[in-house]
């Protein structure tokens, strides 16, 4: 057992819970990635800031969202959970600053109670270093209560999946989710059935089960983008291998606790 933030963990706490994104509606973006990170605010933001983090969100939130926000809520009462996330910088207080911003346009409460309990070290990370080093979350969650996710960016998705994913298996229910910027084709949560077909296909039924073992979760659980970078990758032996090389690489500081482990010795 590990201890993290007062409470146990066992090892399979480690492993993220996912659900099916099939028929998740796409993430909703603010503003452009270019112009939040050349934002003058942007790397105090991001490094523990919370008025840098007020001033930039004030500047890139896009009042335009609104009705896209609204539609997702379909008038229920709804709280919002924004990405509590630890970078190498400082505690990243962009998500919760947007969170609160979004509270006042939305009339939602937020809610602070859920937090990320390891540290992933995701910003300018590799497509394998996000893979390897899975964001994992505790709180307290109401069971059938509706719930909006919030982050700053998105990326491959997997730090929005896997808050999704631990809010529904405590029984709540998501809506949606929104991002003040990230990459415009990740929007798209829900992985494509032709693209997670050819990826079992090309890398073969071994590699899904050796990723059920470490992970937690099946192909079906990935996103999208994360579905496309592994399929694009030459081997199912490379994508072991890198997972293994960039999990070693993040050491205990991925975690609350020891790092989930990934097994060498699993042949794929």
């Amino acid at each position: 057992m590990v201890k993290a933030s007062g409470r146990s963990h066992t090892i399979e706490d480690m492993k993220p819970p996912r659900v099916s994104l099939h028929s998740f509606p796409d993430v909703v973006l603010h503003a452009p990635e270019i112009a939040v990170k050349k934002h003058p605010h942007y790397g105090f933001a991001k490094g523990g800031d919370i008025l840098a983090a007020d001033a930039l969100v004030a500047d890139m939130a896009n009042t335009d969202c609104i009705p896209r926000l609204q539609a997702l809520l379909e008038g229920r009462q709804v709280e919002l959970v924004s990405v509590h996330a630890l970078e190498a910088e400082g505690v990243n207080e962009i998500p919760a600053a947007f969170a609160k911003l979004l509270s006042v346009w939305l009339g939602s409460p937020s809610n602070e109670s859920i937090v990320q309990s390891n540290t992933v070290g995701h910003t300018g990370a590799s497509g394998f270093q996000r893979l390897a080093n899975q964001a994992r979350f505790f709180g307290q969650v109401m069971a059938g209560r509706h719930y909006l996710v919030i982050d700053d960016f998105v990326g491959q998705g997997g730090t929005l999946a896997n808050l999704i994913g631990f809010i529904e298996s405590q029984g709540g229910h998501v809506v949606g989710a929104t991002v003040l910027t990230g990459k415009p084709y990740s929007a798209k949560l829900a992985p494509d059935a032709a693209l997670i077909q050819s990826l079992r296909h090309k890398h073969g039924q071994e590699l899904e089960e050796w990723w059920r073992q470490n992970f937690g979760f099946g192909f079906d659980e990935l996103t999208r983008s994360e579905a496309r970078y592994l399929e694009n990758s030459s081997d199912a032996h490379t994508i072991r291998d890198r997972l293994i090389a960039a999990r070693l690489e993040s050491g205990p500081a991925n975690s609350s606790g020891p790092p989930a482990p990934i097994d060498p010795s699993d042949a794929v």
